[in-house]
């Protein structure tokens, strides 16, 4: 699900978010299964995915983590109108000494000795919305969004990010190899991550820096178009939010 060269041609091509990975990868093997088209897949950073298809010129269904940039193709005249799919929650995951708990945490961001992983603004939304999360911070306590700003290692979602092994959760992976004490993420990409790594824990984001995201999907123009509509039904379907679910997403 992952090849970008020698896709069939009557293929449906999808460019997803990389926190999609694991439901879209279950979703496109049930629609192939189901109405015996292929779908070939490429999961990766939404930011990074909307600068490419702007000027690409592929065809397919783009799944984005936030609603802007599939907003940004549609206004191009790229793609259809754009739909909410899902939703999800930031968190963070912990190392397994680290004490905190959410009542606690915000004084643990800002530790300085705490190392605070974080993905990448402007390239991936989890950046984006990490971002929305120190400015929240900032409210409740003035020069926090400086010290989180200049604190955080935007460890995913970057162009020149490390990439984990095949098969691997990169959040589980990077925690593994301790590149961070704290990691704020998508809840979802945290139960990944500590299903994969024993002592990990997640923490929730106390109400006051909570912050959500909503996807968004849009047809882009190209080939196949039937196809690749008939796939985004299948992902808005019952059945496809019920599997959404299942991974840890909520409702639009």
């Amino acid at each position: 699900m992952d090849k970008t060269a020698k896709r069939p041609g009557d293929a449906v091509n999808l460019f997803a978010a990389g926190s999609l990975k694991a439901v879209l990868g279950e979703l496109g093997a049930m629609f192939e299964a189901r109405e015996g088209i292929p779908v070939t897949a490429v999961f990766a950073p939404s930011g990074l995915l909307k600068d490419r298809l702007l000027w690409s010129g592929e065809g397919g269904l783009f799944a984005s983590a936030n609603m802007a940039h599939p907003h940004a193709l549609a206004d191009a005249g790229r793609a259809t109108a754009v739909r909410p799919f899902a939703s999800n929650q930031l968190c963070v995951i912990a190392q397994p000494e680290m004490d905190v708990t959410a009542n606690t945490l915000l004084d643990r961001l800002l530790d300085p000795a705490t190392r605070l992983g974080t993905s990448t603004p402007q390239a991936d939304p989890a950046g984006d919305y990490t971002w929305d999360v120190f400015r929240k911070a900032e409210a409740l306590r003035p020069g926090s969004f400086a010290a989180l700003d200049a604190k955080a290692l935007r460890l995913t979602g970057g162009p020149d990010s490390e990439s984990p092994p095949e098969g691997r959760n990169p959040y589980g992976w990077l925690m593994e190899r301790r590149k961070a004490d704290l990691f704020l993420t998508y809840r979802t990409n945290a139960r990944l991550a500590a299903l994969e790594i024993p002592g990990l824990t997640i923490i929730d984001l106390p109400a006051a820096i909570a912050v959500g995201a909503d996807y968004g999907l849009t047809v882009l123009d190209g080939a196949n178009r039937p196809r690749v509509e008939a796939f985004a039904d299948c992902i808005l379907s019952p059945l496809g939010q019920a599997v959404l679910r299942r991974h840890g997403f909520a409702a639009p």
